[in-house]
């Protein structure tokens, strides 16, 4: 890389340092700010281009996919996300397995994105630390098991989704000061080395003295934040994911962290990699406004962050962590006037830019056993109503699918978005919106009620219009039209 001007007052940037051979095989322990303890890793010798015979003398797979037939790609706004792990799923010791034995039951949940977990070796065995990012033996499986996996995903129609942990990285050597921020690169790989040095760390970082450009985001505590702003970083990366979506077969990413760099770079690594026809999805747990433990009814600021996100990145949708926040206080609570804002549309993220917004109940942080800022237990399914009748990216869980047992619940209400043909895009006309009952419609097709209030007077959907009961559960009914 060649010197180049500097962003901001850090000390001016290093020049990558020439690549290495492959290192032979060796044990060596590594240390991120939030391991308490040395993790011990095995590095990977280079890989053989060839894969060896099967035992039976079979040829082994393809290492790529050129000879997979991919699931054509289908509109943005069609797009039912299901999230294939929980915090816990890294104990499992085949997790990736464990799905692909699974994808009938996937199948009939008529989703069309697998979002799974980080592919990388890391400190942590949730995939959230990661240190080398070509080797992918992490506490899910190893590689040829999650290729087993998308090819079984896509050949049901399926496509997987990665979760792509680039604000920071994991270093695996330390510096003459015993500070972890030099980086290996013990697999081969085509494309540009992954063996950084502190100058891919940003020079604002206050533990890993970095030499970078100054951080285009916020501080991740725990490990080594990456300067994006470094051409030669964001190429390595480029090159990464791009090996990803070739030799792994994945379809879109979904970008953790992105509050910690700049909105412009997913635009890059998107377009430069999957494209942006491509459902790509943001994480940005945000913080709401509160007033003395309650929740406000007003989140425009919220609502105002994760829209100037999507501004930058162009070609990304964000988890609407507002949505999540507000509805799950107005199940509780009894508060189904907070599902209106002050202009009769969705009060988050949802009521201003529904396209670009990805609705859920809860994820791996939220909910879990992490349990951070989980949905109320007995609304789970309420709240699935909700999502799933309105417009915006739905996004299930697989706990609540699976280990919860709300398969049909759920399964059932798919049923009724697909037959109405209800998009991230659909009309949204909220009829009522008051402290015991909400009511809306959704493209004159669907008519949901929410809220214990049993008598809606005029607002019940007629018969003689053309509507008839549908889904139904506690505190909430469905009507389509036939």
């Amino acid at each position: 890389m060649q010197a180049r001007a500097v962003i901001g007052s850090c000390p001016a940037v290093r020049p990558v340092a020439a690549a290495r051979a492959p290192c032979q095989p060796r044990r060596l322990t590594m240390r991120c700010a939030a391991s308490a303890e040395p993790v011990e890793k095995v590095e990977s010798v280079a890989e053989e281009k060839a894969a060896a015979p099967k035992a039976d003398g079979s040829p082994a797979a393809a290492a790529g996919f050129a000879d997979v037939q991919r699931p054509p790609r289908i509109p943005i706004e069609d797009t039912i996300l299901f999230q294939g792990f929980g915090w816990d799923s890294c104990k499992d010791g085949a997790w990736y397995k464990k799905v692909e034995s699974m994808i009938p039951q996937l199948q009939a949940a008529k989703i069309t994105h697998l979002w799974l977990p980080p592919p990388s070796q890391s400190v942590a065995p949730q995939g959230y630390l990661p240190g080398q990012l070509y080797n992918l033996k992490s506490k899910y499986g190893n590689k040829e098991e999650l290729q087993s996996l998308n090819r079984a995903l896509m050949a049901a129609g399926i496509r997987p989704m990665a979760d792509i942990v680039i604000n920071h990285r994991c270093a695996d050597q330390q510096d003459e000061n015993g500070v972890w921020n030099k980086y290996g690169d013990d697999v081969s790989h085509d494309g540009k080395p992954i063996n950084w040095d502190q100058w891919a760390i940003t020079c604002d970082d206050p533990k890993f003295n970095g030499t970078g450009n100054p951080d285009s985001g916020d501080d991740y505590e725990a490990a080594p934040d990456l300067d994006h702003h470094n051409k030669e970083l964001r190429d390595s990366l480029v090159d990464w994911l791009n090996w990803l979506k070739t030799d792994l077969g994945f379809e879109g990413w979904r970008f953790d962290y992105v509050r910690g760099f700049a909105a412009e770079y997913v635009k890059e690594y998107i377009e430069r990699t999957q494209g942006p026809d491509c459902f790509n999805v943001g994480e940005n747990f945000l913080n709401l406004q509160w007033n003395d433990g309650s929740l406000d009814y007003n989140q425009d600021g919220a609502r105002q962050m994760l829209v100037d996100f999507v501004e930058g990145a162009k070609c990304c949708t964000m988890f609407d962590f507002v949505t999540k926040g507000i509805l799950q206080e107005a199940v509780k609570n009894t508060q189904y006037d907070r599902l209106k804002d002050g202009n009769g549309k969705a009060p988050g993220m949802l009521g201003w830019w529904p396209e670009k917004t990805c609705t859920f109940i809860d994820n791996h942080d939220t909910g879990s056993s992490q349990g951070h800022w989980p949905f109320p237990n007995e609304k789970v399914v309420q709240g699935y109503a909700y999502i799933l009748t309105h417009p915006g990216i739905p996004c299930l869980f697989w706990e609540h699918h699976f280990d919860w047992g709300l398969a049909d619940e759920i399964n059932a209400l798919v049923e009724l978005r697909l037959r109405a043909g209800i998009k991230a895009n659909s009309k949204l006309e909220i009829l009522c919106a008051e402290h015991d009952v909400y009511v809306a419609r959704i493209d004159d097709k669907v008519t949901i009620k929410m809220g214990p209030r049993y008598d809606i007077g005029d607002l019940a959907p007629k018969e003689s219009d053309g509507w008839k009961k549908s889904v139904r559960g506690a505190d909430w009914c469905t009507w389509e039209k036939a």
